[in-house]
């Protein structure tokens, strides 16, 4: 249905963007999107309009529209035409006056869920379980053009490194991490297995192209139902050749955060206002020893730790509170974990073999990167294995690269909804997953 009038018809405007309204500031101008919500005044109304990056406010008034109000539903697509005017009231510096509208769609029903307030007020299972509809919330949605720039940051500073980025399967024949928290699945009639990381082919390329990343799913069949785990999450890994020390993976993610929180701020200005976000400013990130960092919760809160090999969560929260209290900063790497608690990879401390050359990464209370130095030598690595009861031939394909010659490499993976979630102060990292996966969780 069109609503246009005949001078329209014959001076018909190319759509712009609504972020080029600015400079069409005294034009009359055609754009489209979606009706986000009618205000209705005692004699005009306030049209707001959802473009792909903005919510622009539109000016209904019999004035000058040139159509019945009552043409417009709210979730209606629609193309209108407007009169750019300028207006010193007006955040923007302009208002658009409603000439002409052509609806392009209708919904069938009305929302079970109030979209268009400044939040979705509703619980967690409704925000998610109407997420193709509560994402089109403005806050909602803006969480995810966060995330977008912070993998728009993370490819620019790896390329800007002399990082090439890789694509691995996600189809394994064997778990990266070992245990049991490994989703099967039948292969033609074979055993595989949905991959937990990227972490053998990753190693791999480095053989290839010396330094490596990659931003892409990964699976843990883990069986928790808390507010920091998910079932298929976005890691973001990298893998880098010739290192001397884990130390330089350590610079390298401090570096690339730097670099995260800088082009946010450029940007993102848009976003981060609207969410109401807090940059943490990165200067240098401390580091502790794991035996240290857990002594020090224990001796400034007056309490016994149980696990001897990992954090508990609330340890990460007490021993970031105390880091930030300390030095200000709101990341601390905590470093050579318990070889008993890491991967058959991971390579073991020269000094102390109980420990390893490895780190964590917390922010805000939250575990959100695992990293550290590998084994690049085959002897070694087949030691280790079989130290643990492993059996190297069922590793053969990985161990090729051992066999073929590798340089000392390290490397490290990143949670995406995590970093994303803590960045924006949530709760639940679930509200920062697009379309999340949990033990209770498989739809939309």
């Amino acid at each position: 249905m069109k609503y246009i009038s005949e001078e329209n018809k014959n001076n018909l405007l190319q759509v712009v963007e609504a972020e080029q309204l600015q400079l069409y500031i005294g034009s009359k101008v055609q754009l489209h999107g979606m009706v986000y919500k009618i205000r209705k005044m005692s004699d005009f109304a306030f049209v707001l309009i959802r473009t792909k990056q903005a919510v622009v406010q539109c000016v209904y008034s019999s004035e000058f529209s040139e159509f019945p109000l009552e043409l417009l539903q709210e979730e209606s697509a629609v193309r209108i035409t407007a009169n750019v005017v300028a207006e010193e009231r007006s955040k923007v510096g302009y208002e658009l006056q409603l000439l002409a509208v052509e609806v392009l769609s209708r919904p069938e029903e009305l929302s079970p869920i109030v979209i268009n307030n400044k939040r979705v007020d509703t619980s967690l299972e409704n925000l998610l379980n109407y997420r193709p509809i509560t994402l089109r919330n403005e806050k909602e949605r803006a969480i995810f053009k966060i995330q977008e720039g912070i993998c728009r940051a993370i490819r620019e500073f790896m390329y800007r490194e002399r990082f090439t980025e890789i694509h691995s399967p996600k189809i394994v024949s064997e778990g990266a991490e070992g245990g049991a928290n490994i989703f099967k699945l039948d292969y033609f009639g074979k055993q595989a297995y949905l991959a937990q990381s990227p972490q053998f082919y990753k190693q791999m390329m480095v053989g290839v192209f010396e330094r490596v990343f990659e931003i892409a799913p990964v699976f843990r069949a883990e069986k928790h139902d808390t507010a920091r785990h998910l079932n298929e999450y976005t890691g973001v890994d990298f893998e880098m050749g010739f290192i001397e020390s884990f130390e330089e993976i350590m610079q390298m993610e401090t570096a690339m955060l730097k670099y995260i929180m800088a082009f946010l701020q450029e940007q993102y200005g848009q976003e981060l206002s609207l969410l109401k976000v807090q940059l943490p400013e990165i200067k240098e990130i401390p580091a502790i020893k794991f035996s240290e960092a857990k002594e020090m919760v224990a001796k400034a809160y007056h309490r016994e730790f149980k696990e001897s090999h990992d954090f508990e969560p609330e340890e990460e929260k007490l021993l970031c509170e105390l880091v930030k209290k300390q030095t200000g900063s709101e990341f601390v790497f905590v470093t050579h974990y318990p070889s008993a608690k890491r991967p058959f990879y991971a390579m073991d401390s020269k000094e102390n073999p109980e420990e390893t050359l490895s780190f964590d990464l917390l922010f805000r209370g939250l575990e959100i990167t695992t990293g550290g130095q590998r084994i690049h030598n085959y002897r070694e690595q087949v030691a280790k294995m079989e130290a643990r009861g492993m059996n190297p031939a069922a590793f053969e394909s990985y161990l090729m690269m051992h066999k073929a010659g590798m340089p000392p490499h390290g490397g490290l993976g990143i949670g995406l909804e995590r970093l994303t979630a803590k960045l924006l102060n949530q709760e639940n990292v679930r509200l920062s997953s697009l379309f999340p996966r949990d033990i209770n969780r498989i739809t939309p």
